[in-house]
This record gives structure tokens, C-alpha cells and sequence, in this order.
């Protein structure tokens, strides 16, 4: 097989498929990566990048991660975990990207990617976590940075999957939780931008940060998009909320289910994005968005049936966190930081990153069960679990 002759082939069709690239479009041709790649492919840069996120560890954990609520997973399978959510973001991300003509493969690649850095138990963990990294020196855990050392230093036993910038830059500026009227990319941004973005954040500055692609920016406005109204759904399912209790006005602008919340949305961001150089909701959407915001805040993730795990999960994170790092400390090699990590990177990894940093790392790519067990094992005596 002529696998050049292929790959010729494929390059021609994507130079033909960008003549229906919207101008704001990221091409492929655009793309790069800080390690020169010469694997010949019949597919896209991103498509790579895409592929190479979907067949990782970290994707695959996905599923065993909490989305909001902490535990229900565990007696209820249909309630949201973070691989649903990474699914609803990449699904309504390239239906709009679609229709404004930007680049699927690359949002695609972005959407899947954007969460690999959660932590057990969502932002519940991603608290806790941050507690101890900032107790031991490390600074503020951020999970979207975490995510981005997730692709470039923890993946294939910590060589990372040599992504391409723009991929690299939509994971890391995802944030569904800042609620913009705006999103336009940042197009100048380097690699020296990014580095200096995570030591800030780190150090808990409130960094203003924007994707440097179009397909970033819809990224970032799905991710808010996918996770409004499922809340609700899975609130309303767990008997934390009725239908009924659903603010008045967001209600009758949006709609009280999640389809056609999502409708609505992406409706919106559209028509009022079409021919644009950003990404938005029109006026009256944003502020209804920004009130059932709001709303679920105090409702939901607030709720006091909903926090009630919070001193369980700080309390046995602290705990974790300090018993792997004497493990290391010791070199007790039976750990599973050992066993299941340590032992599984490169040299490089090994000797670039100190105990208190292998430590928060593992931590983080632990799904809820995982977390669970090994809280089990570490403190509960042997015969009572």
C-alpha cells in the first residue's frame, strides 16, 4: 500500500473542504506542535490529536469521574458523570461549529480533551485537592491546567501526547464557569503566554484569559451550555428540586427541560455569531442564562443535601494526600502510588517533578471508586470493608 500516495489523497480533501471554511476558521495548515511530528496520517493534524485523547488513560477514567453530584454514581448509573458531560460538550460544540463553518476536528479534539484534569468527586475534589497542593507548596490546583499537564507531561508514562498548540490553548482555556457576554479569541497568544497564565493562576490570580481560536471560544461557550439544564434534570431526579420550582422568567426565555434549554442556546449563539469573529448569546439570552446561573447556585450545587459529602471528601483527601507522600518519602513500594503510578513513568517524569507533585497528580487521575478504595484501605481496619 502507498501510504504516501494515501496521504496525498487526504491532504487534497481537506484542502478542498476548507473552501467552505468560514474566514475565522483555524486551518490545518495552522497547526503545530512545540516537538516536531513527521508520523505520515491520512488524517488531519487535530484529527490526530483528537485520536490520540480519545485512546488515552485519562479519557478512559472519564467515566468513572462524578460531574456534580458526589456518590450518586455509585446508586444510580444514569445519573451524569464527566464522561456524559465531555460527550453533550463535544456533540453541541461541532453542531455549532457546523453551522458557523469552523473546523470540527479541532473542537472535536478540544471538547474531548477540556476535562481530563478533573478530580474525584468534581469540583467538591478539585477543593479539596487545591487545599493540599496549596498547603505543600505547589500553589492552586485549577483543574483545566491540570488537564493540560495531563496531555503534555503525565499521558504515554509521562511523555506526554505532543498535541498541537491550538489544541493545547482550548483545553486549557475552557471555563464554564465564568459567564462571559463575549468570547473572542485571542489570536497572538504563545506558548510563553500559557506559562505564564498557569503561574498565575497558580498563585491565585484572577487571570482574564480567552482561547486563541474560534473553535476554543465555542468550546468554552458548550461546556456552560451542556452542563445548565442536565443539572437541573439530575437534580430534579435525585428529589433535590421539582419542575416547578424553576425560576419564572429564565423558564419562559430558555424552557424548563434540558433539550430545549440547549435548543435555545444554541439557537443563540448562532445567529448571533454567524459571520462574527467571536462567539455569542444574544442579550436577553445571556442575562436569562446568567439568572438560571444563579438559580442553580443556590439551589443546587449549594444545596445542603448536595455538600453534605464535602467534609468526607477534604477530610480523606488531606489524608491520602499525606500517606502517599511518606509512602514516597519511605519508598514503601507496595504503595499504589508505586504500584499503579510512579512505576509506570519515564525517568524524565521521575526525575523532573518532585514527591508533592507525583503525589497531586495521581490524586487527580483517580476516578470516584479508585479514591474510594483506597481511602477504605489505608484507614478502615483489615475484614471491615
Amino acid at each position: 500500500m502507498d501510504l504516501k500516495r494515501l496521504s496525498d489523497i487526504y491532504r487534497n480533501k481537506i484542502i478542498e473542504d476548507e473552501k467552505y471554511y468560514s474566514r475565522y476558521a483555524c486551518r490545518d495548515n495552522s497547526a503545530w506542535r512545540q516537538t516536531k511530528d513527521n508520523h505520515q496520517s491520512v488524517r488531519s493534524e487535530f484529527a490526530r490529536d483528537r485520536d490520540r485523547i480519545l485512546y488515552s488513560g485519562a479519557y478512559r477514567r472519564y467515566q468513572g469521574k462524578t460531574q456534580v453530584f458526589s456518590f450518586t454514581n455509585l446508586i444510580d448509573e444514569e445519573m451524569t458523570n464527566r464522561s456524559l458531560h465531555t460527550t453533550y460538550v463535544s456533540q453541541i460544540s461541532r453542531t455549532i461549529g457546523k453551522f458557523l463553518g469552523l473546523n470540527l476536528e479541532l473542537i472535536e479534539a478540544i471538547a474531548l480533551g477540556h476535562d481530563l484534569g478533573h478530580t474525584p468527586f468534581g469540583h467538591d475534589g478539585e477543593q479539596a485537592l487545591s487545599t493540599c497542593c496549596q498547603k505543600h507548596g505547589l500553589g492552586y490546583f485549577h483543574h483545566n491546567i491540570q488537564s493540560l499537564h495531563i496531555v503534555d507531561n503525565i499521558s504515554r508514562q509521562g511523555t506526554g501526547l505532543n498535541l498541537t498548540f491550538q489544541v493545547r490553548d482550548g483545553i486549557i482555556s475552557h471555563d464554564g464557569e465564568v459567564h462571559n457576554t463575549i468570547l473572542k479569541p485571542n489570536t497572538d497568544k504563545t506558548e510563553t503566554d500559557i506559562q505564564d497564565y498557569i503561574s498565575r493562576k497558580q498563585k491565585g490570580e484572577n487571570v482574564k484569559w480567552m482561547p486563541a481560536t474560534m473553535e476554543g471560544c465555542v468550546v468554552r461557550i458548550s461546556d456552560t451550555i451542556a452542563y445548565i439544564g442536565q443539572d437541573i434534570e439530575d437534580a430534579i431526579r435525585l428529589g433535590i428540586l421539582r419542575r416547578e420550582e424553576l425560576p419564572d422568567e429564565p423558564v419562559k426565555h430558555l424552557g424548563n427541560r434540558n433539550s430545549k434549554i440547549i435548543d435555545t442556546l444554541v439557537k443563540s449563539v448562532i445567529v448571533s455569531s454567524l459571520d462574527k469573529g467571536y462567539i455569542a448569546f444574544d442579550k436577553e439570552t445571556s442575562y436569562q442564562l446568567l439568572n438560571l446561573k444563579k438559580f442553580n447556585y443556590r439551589r443546587i450545587y449549594t444545596n445542603e443535601k448536595v455538600k453534605k459529602s464535602i467534609e468526607v471528601i477534604n477530610k480523606s483527601m488531606k489524608l491520602l494526600f499525606e500517606e502517599y507522600l511518606n509512602d514516597i518519602e519511605t519508598q514503601n513500594k507496595k504503595s499504589k502510588i508505586f504500584k499503579h503510578f510512579i512505576n509506570h513513568k519515564s525517568e524524565i517524569y521521575c526525575r523532573k517533578y518532585k514527591a508533592e507533585e507525583k503525589v497531586k497528580d495521581f490524586l487527580s487521575t483517580m476516578t470516584d471508586r479508585y479514591f474510594n478504595e483506597e481511602v477504605k484501605r489505608y484507614f478502615l481496619p483489615e475484614g471491615k470493608y
